[in-house]
């Protein structure tokens, strides 16, 4: 009974979406405001059906209701608790699910938290959000319902992909979801900005704070992702150029540039008809990666079964959206010009640069991943693109942005001198070279990668501590009057100079990992001691048990320091049953410098065990990076500017007093 109600609930969702479409969006244009003000209670109400829906499905995976032919196909009885919850969207159907309920949840937010948006504009915005919610509702209820019952239904389920059954898959796609389905706010803005034909400074604080809500969720999201991969798959690796990696990769890049330039729309009221693009960009791209990852175009570790009915569906989903509102934009952005100028050498144009960097690393990401699909289609050939050419084509973009942040982030609006600018830098500048050279010169003409790293790490950091000192004229106040104005900065500058560093310390760990990471590769028994990296390491047992739904082969590996064992760590070999499917669980030590990594092979038939070990160093600085990126999107929206949309507005002064007659 329970299920039914979700897939009425689910019905009704896309019923009321319907009219939230519709309606306001009359509304605005006729002014009328009783149709204006629909827009919000429709936007609650399709989150809340939308929420009993999603309970449902989920109330059925928690009891297992093998009835449903969902949960029989991705659960199993004897599986936990966390994994029965998290199966809800470890398939195709019930992640449509959770994609719907939090398009839904960030509609019903600008409703409960926009009322100090203009009421066309926020009917405008709220009405192109539920034109969206209409399309995946139908696409749920035509081709992917998640209701569906069996007349037979198993005893027990299926069980979900053990691949599946980690903490860090149960919390890798909400966050993922949170940020790229969160990005449909900044469409809707756009959206609607383009039909009323007005962007402003208010309009780019109304915009900012949707875009980076989603832009630190998808921030967290990818760490999350990137983690799993590291210490699951065995492979040692933490990012690998997936398409599906690739697909939540192109909308954060996307929307760091328009988070840049929304601050040129604020402050100087220019580059309105780019930030819309940027806007449309985004979500278009979040749009793609659904489309990659359900439709079976291309081929990744992660992505759901190939089904062409599904496919076409979300084509034209793409088109619709994509086309129309590029269409839109075509037709609309000429009457976003702004009359505003400034110099080469100011913040303006590094704002610029800084976009033309991430967008054209966006589109080389973009073609890396879709040339195998058009190779194939045009030219009859199958091709694979991997990491040697993402590490190529993309990397120089990610120099040339670390290089220029520093000076263009302390350089003036509208007109600058950069000799002015690097004043406060020229000592960071000289720190960060040295620091390289004396990493290459210790290194003994190792790879070229890690004194770079480094230098363009401390020059990162350095400049966002500098930029911050230098405006609170450290060295030419006193102390107390530096303190103060440090304290009087804006949230937002403190959340800036912590991103900014936070990508400096990702590229540091990035830098480290990749040029000193040494890999060895050995057949063990018990007992048996070894080197790597200048690390002690001794098997000591392996053991065979049953976990809660596997049964698993589990390695005891010390790391020794001076014949004292510092360290055990506890790499497995697991069996899923149900699915006879093994997977692979690493041992793993960290530390702030480095991680010993111990992956268990095989038995072998002349005795012992296969073990992979790896010394890398620096690797959690990599997450520690965007930890701290993400910290400073939270920060950032903390300013008070970015919580009410719009500054204050003055109190009227009281009328003067009449004289008497």
């Amino acid at each position: 009974m329970i299920v039914e109600l979700g897939h009425i609930a689910l019905i009704l969702a896309f019923l009321v979406a319907v009219v939230q479409m519709i309606v306001p969006m009359i509304g605005a244009d006729r002014g009328w405001s009783d149709w204006m003000r629909v827009a919000v209670p429709a936007a609650s109400v399709q989150f809340a059906l939308t929420l009993a829906a999603f309970l449902a499905l989920t109330y059925a995976f928690v009891v297992s209701d093998f009835s449903l032919r969902l949960a029989a196909a991705n659960s199993h009885s004897h599986k936990p608790l966390l994994y029965k919850i998290t199966g809800v969207w470890g398939n195709h159907e019930g992640s449509m699910m959770l994609w719907m309920l939090i398009l839904t949840l960030f509609g019903a937010m600008v409703a409960w938290w926009g009322k100090n948006l203009p009421d066309g504009l926020k009917a405008r915005v709220l009405a192109v959000q539920a034109s969206i919610a209409v399309a995946f509702f139908a696409f749920i209820l035509l081709t992917s319902n998640p209701f569906l019952r069996l007349p037979n239904p198993p005893l027990d389920g299926n069980d979900l992909n053990p691949l599946l059954q980690d903490p860090g898959l149960a919390f890798h796609p909400p966050f993922l979801y949170l940020g790229y389905v969160g990005l449909s706010m900044a469409y809707s803005f756009a959206i609607a900005a383009l039909i009323e034909g007005r962007v402003d400074a208010a309009w780019a604080r109304w915009v900012r704070p949707w875009t980076l809500l989603a832009w630190v969720f998808l921030t967290l999201g990818i760490a999350l992702g990137s983690v799993w991969a590291y210490y699951e798959l065995g492979w040692g690796g933490w990012w690998f150029w997936d398409p599906v990696e690739n697909v939540s990769f192109m909308p954060w890049l996307i929307s760091c540039a328009l988070l840049h330039s929304a601050i040129v729309v604020e402050k100087r009221d220019t580059l309105k008809s780019w930030t819309i693009l940027l806007a449309i960009l985004a979500f278009s791209f979040s749009l793609i990666g659904a489309f990659i990852v359900r439709s079976g175009v291309l081929t990744s570790v992660h992505a759901f079964a190939n089904d062409p009915e599904r496919g076409v569906f979300l084509l034209w989903i793409l088109a619709a959206f994509i086309g129309g509102s590029l269409t839109l934009y075509a037709w609309r952005a000429p009457m976003l010009r702004s009359n505003s100028v400034f110099s080469a050498t100011s913040r303006e144009s590094g704002l610029v640069f800084n976009n033309l960097l991430l967008v054209v690393a966006t589109f080389v990401v973009f073609f890396g991943t879709i040339w195998p699909l058009g190779a194939e289609l045009f030219f009859g050939r199958k091709v694979s693109v991997g990491a040697p050419f993402f590490d190529l084509a993309f990397t120089p973009f990610m120099v040339a942005l670390a290089v220029i942040l520093p000076p263009f982030a302390i350089l003036p609006w509208k007109r600058g001198a950069l000799g002015k600018a690097m004043q406060p830098l020229w000592g960071v500048l000289a720190l960060s070279i040295a620091l390289g050279a004396l990493v290459w010169a210790l290194q003994t003409g190792g790879s070229i990668l890690a004194p770079i790293g480094i230098t363009l790490a401390v020059w990162l950091v350095g400049g966002a501590a500098m930029d911050l000192l230098s405006r609170a004229k450290l060295g030419k106040a006193p102390a107390s009057e530096t303190l103060r104005r440090l304290g009087n900065f804006p949230r937002a500058e403190w959340g800036k100079a912590l991103a900014h560093s936070g990508l400096g310390v990702t590229i540091f760990g990035i830098a480290c990992i990749t040029a000193w990471a040494q890999e060895d590769i050995r057949v063990a028994n018990p007992g048996d001691t070894f080197e790597v990296a200048g690390h002690t390491l001794r098997l000591e047992r392996i053991e065979q048990g049953q976990g809660p739904n596997y049964e698993f082969q589990r390695a005891h590996v010390s790391i020794l320091d001076g014949g004292n064992v510092i360290a055990t760590v506890t790499p497995e070999k697991r069996v899923y049953p149900v699915q006879r499917m093994p997977t692979t669980e690493a041992g793993i030590d960290r530390s702030v410098t480095r991680d010993v990594y111990v992956a268990l092979g095989d038995a072998q038939e002349g005795g012992g065990w296969a073990l992979r070990t790896y010394v890398k160093p620096f690797a959690n600085w990599i997450w520690g990076g965007a930890l701290l990126m993400s910290i400073g999107g939270v920060v950032s929206l903390t300013d008070r500017r970015y919580r009410v949309g719009a500054p204050k507005r003055a109190a009227r002064p009281p009328a003067a007093a009449m004289p008497a007659e």
